[in-house]
């Protein structure tokens, strides 16, 4: 008695979250004309973008940046989304860069507790009166850092994007070419 084997379609190896979810598209986007170059600056410009120390503005910064550049929205925006939590981290860590670099007194430091819970409880003037400086110190930081954070990223993903450019577009021909 012959049984048949498993189903090829039902064994298949299914690909990663993280190749599905990230690898794939930029691959597509690639074989849809973005060249590699403008995929990488669009990544290194979203992150720049998206890790701007003021909540609530990450979005408009992305939407306004990549209107102005002609850059791939949807890639912006994912991306933005992708690295809330991490801005939200490093809001705290850009107003302690800033403070270093204002000379602020110790007195004025706070925690990221303390600044959610006063963002809660005070008006909006009374919560610029407190945290102002704050923002003044986290902008300066940020904005000395965003230079190097974008050429940290642009620069390693261009030839990694030139590769699956190459590489995408021969496979692509291959699974679509009939096996002799």
């Amino acid at each position: 008695m012959n049984t048949p084997g498993p189903d090829p379609a039902a064994t298949a190896v299914r690909p990663g979250f993280w190749r599905r979810r990230l690898v794939d598209p930029l691959v597509a986007l690639l074989t849809q004309g973005v060249t590699p170059d403008r995929l990488a600056a669009t990544l290194a410009v979203g992150s720049v973008c998206s890790l701007f120390p003021f909540l609530g503005a990450t979005s408009a910064l992305n939407l306004g940046v990549g209107l102005w550049l002609r850059m791939t929205q949807p890639v912006l925006q994912g991306l933005n989304q992708l690295l809330g939590p991490v801005q939200v981290a490093m809001i705290l860590v850009y107003v302690r860069i800033g403070e270093r670099i204002w000379r602020a007194p110790e007195a004025d430091r706070f925690s990221l507790g303390e600044m959610m819970r006063a963002f809660g409880e005070l008006p909006f003037t009374g919560f610029l009166q407190r945290f102002g400086q704050a923002g003044v110190h986290a902008f300066t930081a940020w904005a000395l850092t965003a230079p190097l954070l974008m050429a940290a990223i642009y620069l390693p993903l261009r030839p990694v994007f030139r590769r699956w450019a190459t590489s995408g577009t021969s496979d692509r021909d291959r699974s679509t070419k009939p096996t002799p």
